[in-house]
């Protein structure tokens, strides 16, 4: 069964921003590593963003270095995906994914194993 839920994603021109989110009514996300990841068409899946429980450690994929931020609201339980200075090849969808133990490698896909149904990002002109 599904238990993360992603929004916010759409159509914006190149360098424009879009928020993503990701929420759950059946997990509390402050206990659990929240991954961002996305797909192209023909692509592999690959890790975009991750934040890690506890100390709140993050990855970014190169390409998206200084350009997307994840970070935590405890309060409303979600996690989001702020993407800044969005470029074409940034489409995609874009899932969120909780790991399925303790022991696992931050923002790989392979250590995830719940995840949403995704959200599309297209960033066209």
């Amino acid at each position: 069964q599904v238990q993360l839920v992603e929004s916010g994603g759409g159509l914006v021109q190149p360098g424009g921003s879009l928020r993503l989110s990701c929420g759950s009514s059946g997990l509390f996300l402050k206990y659990y590593a929240i991954g961002w990841f996305r797909q192209a068409p023909g692509k592999e899946r690959e890790g975009v963003a991750c934040i890690n429980n506890g100390d709140g450690t993050t990855y970014y994929a190169d390409s998206v270095k200084g350009r997307f931020t994840v970070t935590r609201d405890n309060a409303e339980n979600t996690v989001f995906l702020q993407m800044n200075s969005l470029k074409p090849e940034d489409t995609a969808v874009y899932f969120c994914a909780a790991p399925s133990a303790l022991l696992f490698k931050l923002c790989v896909s392979d250590s995830y194993d719940t995840w949403g149904q995704g959200t599309q990002v297209t960033v066209s002109s």
